[in-house]
């Protein structure tokens, strides 16, 4: 073989290659975005290695915004899904949980960004969230329950939550001391990693679907 059509060979492999590459974009607020830790720490680029370092073929896109709650979501949620974006996780809601955001607005705009995303032929997981006691048993029914009805109405991928590697919904809080930040709401880079770890099988699994 010659160096010209070995050359030509090599470069329609790398094309085809690249081809299978999914891109998956990561729709979400400070917790997604990274907030208080050095870019490379942060969820999505932690969990863009990981996932690498599991054989996936797989380019991030960091959608999160600090402060950002499923209004911020929806309304950023069309140009998120450029055409390359082949998967999108959704972790929104907990500064509607903050602001006191009635449950049914929420869920419209959850509903409505899931819903884009099908439409577009976008795989989805939906990362679920829990409402403390005190908001009152109405309103921590109608949140928590928001998350997996909306995922089966699109047959979306669910998981209960953004913490489970660190115990999951039903963990004390003190008892995670050593994987937070100061503030006692964001994780530090040990944390995202034991985070990572959790939600990495979930995320390799909506790859699978995406593909």
């Amino acid at each position: 073989m010659s160096k010209v059509v070995a050359a030509i060979v090599l470069a329609l492999w790398g094309a085809v290659a690249s081809a299978g590459q999914v891109t998956v974009a990561a729709l979400g607020d400070s917790l997604t975005q990274g907030y208080g830790l050095p870019v490379e720490q942060g969820f999505v680029p932690q969990l863009e290695g990981w996932l690498t370092a599991q054989g996936q073929d797989v380019a991030l896109i960091n959608a999160g915004v600090s402060g950002d709650t499923t209004q911020g979501g929806l309304s950023r949620i069309d140009w998120t899904l450029t055409p390359d974006v082949d998967a999108l996780i959704v972790t929104l809601g907990g500064n509607d949980l903050l602001r006191g955001i009635a449950p049914e607005v929420s869920r419209a705009n959850l509903d409505a960004i899931v819903a884009r995303a099908t439409q577009a032929g976008v795989a989805v997981l939906v990362v679920g969230m829990q409402a403390p006691g005190n908001y009152g048993p109405d309103y921590k029914q109608a949140f928590d329950a928001m998350y997996p009805e909306i995922a089966a109405d699109y047959g979306a991928l669910y998981v209960e939550s953004f913490f489970e590697g660190l115990g999951g919904a039903g963990t004390d809080p003190a008892a995670l001391g050593a994987f937070m930040q100061a503030d006692g709401i964001h994780p530090n880079a040990d944390g995202v990693a034991r985070i990572v770890e959790g939600l990495g099988p979930h995320v390799i699994a909506l790859i699978e679907r995406a593909e």
